[in-house]
């Protein structure tokens, strides 16, 4: 799993909905940091935080996640 892409759509779905970093960061109770470090694909998120980033975000939790080649 490319954790690039992961962060690209966790940005991109962010952004959609008009989040800031601090609010995301907010809603999933970890640090600006580590929300940051995710995005920029330095971190990668656990299957737990996938699904709470796909709960926040109001979206499906395999849209987080690259298509299998």
């Amino acid at each position: 799993m490319e954790k690039n892409a992961i962060a690209q759509r966790i940005r991109a779905f962010r952004k959609l909905k008009g989040f800031t970093q601090n609010q995301l960061a907010d809603q999933l109770d970890v640090s600006i940091a580590i929300l940051g470090a995710i995005e920029r694909g330095t971190r990668r998120p656990d299957p737990k935080m996938i699904r709470k980033i796909s709960e926040v975000l109001g979206i499906d939790p395999d849209e987080l996640l690259p298509a299998a080649k």
